[in-house]
């Protein structure tokens, strides 16, 4: 069963947005919260996220708007506000595509400059958090959105051992497989970050958590996150 959220939800939770979005204008809201999830590949993240919008949800009463996780749907949201051929998402993941295989891309027309791109996915990640409630997972949030204030900032991180694991289950791969595809994507979620935005990805001072989901549940651990998000939504 998926735990990523569904178009329709995503739509709901604009719909409310843009309704919020009409209350503030008459000073009727405080600056809303949001969260970004950094992770090592195989630390659970979509289902923490998952977890962590339902908790919010339950327990939020500052607003209407429903609390969603955009990981995935980040991207499609990307294509769509700057009106991009879909067939340009497999070039907006973390590390996907070398610099040698853009540069030939851009040579030929068959997609517009990688520099571009990431400034509309800044642009489409800042929006998304201005708007708040809502869980960022990856593609460096939680440096784009550094300055913004009501920002929780969590990284997850874990054994390789433990992450292998998931990772055959998740991807019914064999040891091996999982293991290479860790690899490269901790590799290139790194490469990313450290490009793009000049720092390193694992650096514990870039959030208010780390946490280990070794030894911290997903459930206890989205209930750690969503406590940290109410206390500051209370002292807004």
């Amino acid at each position: 069963m998926s735990v990523r959220p569904t178009f329709p939800q995503f739509t709901a939770y604009l719909d409310a947005q843009s309704r919020a979005a009409a209350e503030a204008a008459r000073g009727k809201r405080p600056r809303p919260p949001f969260v970004t999830l950094s992770r090592q590949m195989g630390t659970g993240a979509v289902h923490l996220g998952k977890d962590l919008a339902d908790d919010l949800q339950a327990r939020d009463r500052s607003s209407d708007v429903p609390w969603t996780v955009l990981d995935r749907d980040l991207m499609d949201r990307v294509l769509q506000e700057h009106h991009l051929p879909t067939s340009l998402a497999p070039y907006l993941p973390e590390g996907r595509i070398s610099e040698i295989q853009a540069a030939i891309r851009e040579l030929f027309g068959l997609h517009p400059p990688l520099a571009t791109m990431m400034r509309q996915m800044a642009e489409t990640v800042l929006g998304l958090a201005e708007m708040g409630r809502v869980i960022l997972v990856g593609r460096g949030a939680h440096r784009i959105t550094a300055h913004l204030e009501g920002g929780v900032h969590v990284r997850l991180v874990g054994s390789f051992e433990k992450r292998v694991e998931r990772v055959m289950a998740l991807h019914r791969l064999s040891r091996k497989a999982a293991a290479a595809l860790i690899k490269k994507c901790d590799a290139g979620r790194r490469a990313f970050v450290k490009k793009f935005h000049g720092v390193d990805v694992a650096d514990p001072l870039l959030y208010h958590l780390v946490i280990n989901t070794d030894r911290v549940p997903i459930p206890e651990a989205a209930r750690l996150i969503g406590d940290l998000v109410l206390s500051r939504v209370a002292h807004a």
